[in-house]
């Protein structure tokens, strides 16, 4: 059953039982008032103000103070909650990441390695690859997420020969831990009609065998995207256990507003369902891809509001404008440290080329959209920050928020580029820590790995940013994404490019109010002031004591609209 059919289904359930689904996946409903006493509060203001208490009426804040202070606003059958000293700040916010897609866990095999998986060796890759198989009717696609070559003993990628020894039954295809390629048995390949004759597609790369032109299974970049699309062919019931089981773990994180980032109609229309449903107990905020809107938004058939609620917001339209660095797919100014297949000059490519990119950012731009573009090396920056120049001059617009998403290799040139454009960087700083090693000894080399995410020049510019997980690329862990911040500590224990760490109260902000601010919702959410939607976290300690032990705290109560969706057990 592909996306559309699961759709038409949950619309006709939704438009004819619409009353008793409610029931049964209704949200909690807050209580009338809850007063949150004797704590840490962070409230995130534009004065980081550190107070004691909290008052919550309905789904809004009511005050903030000391515990004196909110106490004498208690009603009648307000609930009181004495936080011991605990800390409550706002509901952390997920800047850039791809929900539901850390749900996948429970439709497809985790082929991760240390430290997010456990596997270490192309055989184990493989075993895993054949239990899914064993438990998947015949036909049926076998999938698996999050293998890394440079992890792996081996080195290297599967090869196509590897994953038709994995099953003849069915098409098999092992996605890169990146996002950005995959790798596909001769079932799945026939499937999208790849073969020797296929050219590679404007932006991506058939991998070949050496010698010939025989796909090896590999697929990078825009060369992967209808096997992505095959991979959304799931059962109503797979499709459910997915968007369940990303929400519960998003809510176990402390995340109150989660963000799909890059989406085509069908998913955006799941979103909205499920979220109306009361499946989705967070907040959205979701990208609409380009490349699958097209003319819809230019046409005016794009409606944001077909999509929108009090709970779902259709933000910047999206573009990708390289890969990732990890993959040899970031467009980068100079070569890569270790050369990609012997070629000392490659540079890593484009998935847009440059007069296509101006011309897509001119339209989004001209029509009124704020925009997010995917962009990893610095050339791929560079190439993005010239076409909104250009979209500007031609348009200008007072306060554009054009967001720069990963702007992992942003010199600081360009940092200071996107301060006088109106661009936002939202930086994966927790590569420092995932691929820190990797980044200085392989991709970059010492001198570019240590700059990458250049949360510290951002500050010395006044430049505003978040910084986010890309989940599932690495697991929801935003305290992580604030540790990462604060420490720039590598999986080996290494500190890279100290003088980019920053405080950790600044780190809060870009997971909070920052992350807020830039999707233009800081009006509603980011912070605890009077008047905004009463989305907390309850964590176990203070992050402000121990920087170095942040990460370790525990998520202990998260709180959307007043209500709570999770409470630790």
């Amino acid at each position: 059953m592909n996306w559309k059919t699961i759709l038409a289904v949950i619309a006709a359930l939704f438009v004819g039982f619409g009353v008793l689904i409610r029931i049964a996946t209704r949200l909690p409903e807050p209580p009338a008032q809850q007063l949150f006493i004797n704590g840490n509060v962070l409230t995130m203001d534009a004065r980081n103000r550190i107070v004691e208490a909290l008052a919550v009426r309905a789904d809004r804040i009511e005050a903030v103070g000391s515990t004196q202070q909110i106490m004498a606003l208690a009603q009648e059958g307000a609930e009181v909650v004495d936080l011991r000293g605990r800390t409550l700040l706002p509901g952390f916010i997920d800047a850039h990441g791809h929900f539901p897609a850390s749900g996948l866990k429970e439709v497809a095999a985790d082929l991760n390695s240390p430290p997010i998986g456990t596997l270490n060796t192309m055989e184990e890759v493989l075993a895993a690859l054949r239990q899914q198989a064993d438990l998947t009717p015949a036909g049926e696609w076998v999938t698996g997420f999050g293998y890394d070559d440079t992890l792996l003993a081996e080195q290297r990628h599967p090869t196509r020969a590897e994953l038709d020894a994995v099953s003849a039954d069915h098409p098999v295809v092992a996605m890169h831990v990146s996002g950005h390629m995959v790798v596909a048995n001769s079932l799945a390949l026939a499937a999208v009609g790849i073969d020797a004759g296929t050219p590679d597609p404007e932006g991506g790369v058939i991998g070949r065998v050496p010698g010939s032109r025989e796909p090896n299974g590999l697929l990078e970049e825009t060369a992967r995207l209808e096997i992505m699309a095959k991979l959304q062919d799931m059962s109503l019931m797979d499709t459910y256990r997915l968007f369940k089981a990303a929400a519960n773990e998003y809510a176990a994180r402390g995340v109150t507003t989660a963000q799909s980032g890059g989406v085509s109609k069908e998913l955006a229309t799941g979103l909205s369902l499920f979220s109306k449903l009361g499946v989705i107990p967070q907040r959205l905020v979701v990208f609409p891809f380009e490349t699958e809107f097209g003319e819809a938004l230019f046409d005016g058939e794009y409606q944001p509001a077909d999509y929108n609620s009090d709970r779902l917001v259709m933000g910047a339209v999206k573009l990708v404008a390289d890969g990732s660095i990890q993959g040899y797919t970031g467009y980068l100014s100079q070569p890569y440290y270790t050369p990609y297949h012997g070629d000392p000059d490659y540079l890593g490519y484009p998935s847009i080329p440059r007069d296509k990119l101006f011309a897509q950012v001119a339209a989004l731009h001209r029509a009124g959209y704020q925009i997010a573009i995917h962009g990893n090396g610095d050339a791929a920056i560079e190439d993005i920050l010239d076409a909104f120049e250009a979209a500007q001059r031609e348009h200008p617009v007072a306060d554009p928020r054009m967001i720069l998403i990963h702007a992992q290799m942003a010199r600081e040139d360009q940092i200071a580029r996107m301060k006088a454009l109106g661009v936002t960087p939202s930086f994966f700083t927790a590569h420092t820590w995932y691929w820190g090693d990797r980044h200085r000894d392989i991709f970059l080399g010492p001198e570019r790995a240590a700059v990458i995410s250049p949360e510290k020049w951002a500050q010395d510019y006044g430049l505003r940013f978040s910084s986010h997980l890309d989940t599932p690329v690495t697991p929801m862990l935003p305290l992580q994404a604030v540790w990462s911040q604060v420490q720039r500590l590598t999986y080996g224990g290494d500190v890279l490019g100290p003088e980019q760490r920053i405080g950790v109260m600044d780190a809060l902000r870009a997971v909070t109010i920052d992350a807020a601010w830039q999707v233009f919702q800081e009006e509603n959410r980011g912070s605890l002031e009077p008047g905004k939607y009463a989305d907390l976290v309850v964590l176990s300690g203070n992050p402000l004591e121990n920087p170095m032990g942040l990460r370790e705290l525990e998520v202990e109560q998260t709180v959307v609209g007043g209500a709570t969706i999770y409470r630790k057990r």
